[in-house]
């Protein structure tokens, strides 16, 4: 299997499936020198973790880090940082009657058609808890982003559903209360902004900052929507209403492109919109489809989040956080 890879300079291979016996990942090209905040990187994981007991899944894992390489007393050694999380509690037992089973909108049958094989429990590489390893080299990431050019990222929920996160609470308690009751799930959206961006990150044609950006964030599990600044609501305006006009340090008055423009950062602040799908696993009858073609309605069994927003903030953030810093020092090489 191809693809396990993101970036060019700052690179994070990940490994491990969703009841793997450990889950991890190598970080290649972190430069050396780089302060390792233990404790900060302890309470991204954090982040992570369910929280939400009416939506978030039960299955609870220490995710006690380990590194074994590439850091020394708390300090980068330039060398590739390696490192994983043992899996406890996973339950395969929930899985067996599903082995020569297709789930639908679950990646199991195109894993099984590409490959000839999928998991035979959880859902192997496609289960978000492969992000647990992106969040810890999104971390060091952030590290480095905040020591080299005191550059931060910030994401935060705008809807679950169709209703707005901030403003709509009664509305979407409701909600969840429904779809507890009738084990149905929900999808919504993040924004997310990189601030103290510097102008020049991106490498036009292929590797715009834009399209890393968007491959990033299409690449977490779930996602199925993403945008820049005005997005698809200025593709329905005039060009005169999206100008970014000057200002005469060169910033701009307004940001309708999001800090991007022609796939290079012009020093604004980045802003993005990732839209996350309601997760196809439903505590309620589903068709699956045997290997031999038979459909059959089976209740669902295990566990499983019914709303993936509150613990993909974090995963947002770290992506962006590998994207930025493989273009920061990718940035280097432009120019005498």
């Amino acid at each position: 299997m191809a693809g396990n890879t993101i970036g060019k300079v700052f690179k994070l291979t990940t490994f491990g499936e969703s009841h793997s016996d450990f889950v991890g990942g190598v970080i290649d090209g972190c430069p050396a020198g780089l302060t390792i905040d233990l404790d900060f990187i302890n309470s991204e994981i954090q982040r992570r973790k369910p929280t939400q007991k009416d939506i978030s899944t039960s299955r609870k894992e220490e995710d006690k880090l380990i590194f074994a390489s590439g850091i020394e007393n708390n300090i980068s050694l330039g060398t590739p940082i390696a490192f994983f999380v043992r899996n406890e509690n996973y339950n395969k037992e929930d899985y067996k009657d599903l082995k020569e089973l297709f789930r639908p909108s679950h990646a199991d049958f195109t894993y099984n058609r590409k490959y000839g094989i999928n998991a035979s429990s959880g859902g192997g590489r496609a289960s978000a808890r492969e992000t647990l390893s992106r969040v810890v080299g999104g971390s060091i990431a952030k590290l480095f982003l905040k020591q080299k050019a005191n550059i931060s990222i910030n994401a935060q929920i705008e809807k679950i559903g169709k209703w707005d996160y901030l403003t709509q609470k009664e509305e979407i308690e409701k909600a969840f209360e429904k779809i507890n009751r009738e084990g149905d799930s929900l999808g919504g959206t993040i924004t997310c902004e990189i601030n103290n961006m510097p102008v020049g990150l991106g490498e036009p044609v292929f590797d715009k900052l834009s399209a890393d950006l968007a491959k990033a964030m299409i690449s977490i599990p779930s996602v199925k929507a993403f945008e820049f600044g005005d997005g698809f609501k200025g593709c329905m305006e005039y060009g005169s209403e999206q100008l970014d006009n000057w200002n005469e340090d060169f910033s701009t008055k307004t940001n309708h492109s999001g800090g991007i423009q022609g796939g290079i950062s012009n020093g604004m602040d980045v802003f993005f919109r990732v839209g996350f799908k309601p997760i196809p696993t439903l505590n309620r009858e589903v068709s699956y489809i045997s290997k031999d073609g038979v459909i059959n309605e089976i209740d669902n069994k295990g566990r499983y989040d019914k709303c993936v927003l509150p613990r993909s903030i974090v995963i947002v953030e770290s992506m962006a956080a590998l994207t930025i810093a493989d273009h920061l020092l990718r940035s280097y090489t432009n120019k005498i």
